[in-house]
């Protein structure tokens, strides 16, 4: 396990590398404008002065790949930089918001995966049957169903039609102390859209897996020896099943960021999202930059969570070949 997150943490750098010197040339690219962004309205009236040695202080008249390399030696070394839109350090920007994001990820992807399980082996244990055919329907309904959408449709439902959850936001009201009452109430609705889109993904990958197990010789032999359908199920075919959707944590991981930027728009969730979508509306470089260094860090700890989980579940697979 040792070597393979070894190999996998300087196959990881020079990805990061790129990563980040494409996020500079992309944003140098936009027709967005940092130095109006930051100046707001009062940049409006301002001359053409002005500008230039507001310019000149943030650091804009250079060109992207010395802004880049500055970025990265000075975030080797622990300093992310300051965020010109927030106006505060982006390790602060980060860390007000990152644990809200990830308590509705964390939520939300520990729902999709039970209740994908469940209906999975419960569709595969009788093919064909009502169950099936509904869990099946509803899974392939859902995926093709965009989240921003569903996230709509559910606060139209449960907010304004029953009133029995709120629309959006972390508390009531915006002075109002957050508590864990609050915080519960609130997270409910996102994370169980966020949940529903990544639900589809695991019902339809355990049902498959389960069935294939259930059809297999050693499954067939357990029952030939008269093992109860329970232990069957649950002791054979569920673990063999339950392989292929261990390859999927990790490719979850990039839709899972995707999804939760959408929904904490909607719901007004104090995540990430709105911090990257003015990072990127304003050209805020250094922002940005960390907030796309810590999506790529996801999605490549999401890949080996994956190999080392599947690693360990099969022993004909040896960790040292992945």
């Amino acid at each position: 396990m040792a070597r393979l997150a070894g190999r996998r943490a300087l196959f990881a750098v020079p990805v990061l590398f790129a990563v980040t010197f494409g996020v500079f040339a992309v944003a140098a690219a936009s027709p967005f404008d940092p130095v109006k962004a930051y100046g707001g309205t009062a940049a409006l009236g301002a001359d053409q002065a002005t500008l230039d040695r507001l310019r000149e202080n943030l650091g804009a008249d250079e060109p992207f790949a010395v802004r880049w390399w500055d970025w990265l030696t000075r975030a080797v070394a622990g300093d992310l930089g300051d965020s010109s839109v927030m106006r505060q350090p982006v390790a602060e920007v980060i860390g007000e918001r990152l644990v809200w994001s990830t308590l509705l990820c964390a939520v939300a992807f520990a729902v999709a995966v039970l209740v994908g399980t469940l209906a999975g082996v419960l569709a595969a244990r009788r093919p064909g049957s009502w169950f099936d055919r509904t869990v099946t329907s509803l899974a392939y309904s859902l995926e093709a169903a965009p989240v921003f959408w569903v996230a709509l449709l559910a606060i139209w439902l449960f907010a304004l039609q029953w009133d029995v959850l709120p629309a959006g936001g972390l508390t009531e009201t915006a002075s109002e102390q957050v508590s864990a009452g609050q915080v519960l109430s609130h997270v409910v609705l996102p994370a169980g859209v966020l949940a529903v889109s990544q639900l589809p993904w695991f019902i339809l990958y355990v049902r498959q897996g389960v069935g294939d197990a259930l059809a297999e010789d050693p499954v067939r032999g357990a029952r030939a020896r008269g093992l109860s359908e329970r232990t069957v199920l649950l002791g054979h075919a569920l673990r063999s099943g339950l392989l292929p959707v261990l390859t999927l944590v990790g490719s979850r991981v990039p839709e899972l960021i995707t999804g939760a930027l959408l929904v904490e728009s909607v719901f007004s969730w104090p995540g990430i999202a709105a911090a990257t979508v003015e990072a990127a509306t304003s050209v805020d470089f250094p922002l940005l930059a960390a907030l796309t260094t810590l999506a790529t860090v996801a999605v490549l700890a999401g890949n080996l969570l994956a190999d080392l989980l599947y690693g360990l579940s099969d022993p004909r697979v040896k960790l040292s070949e992945l």
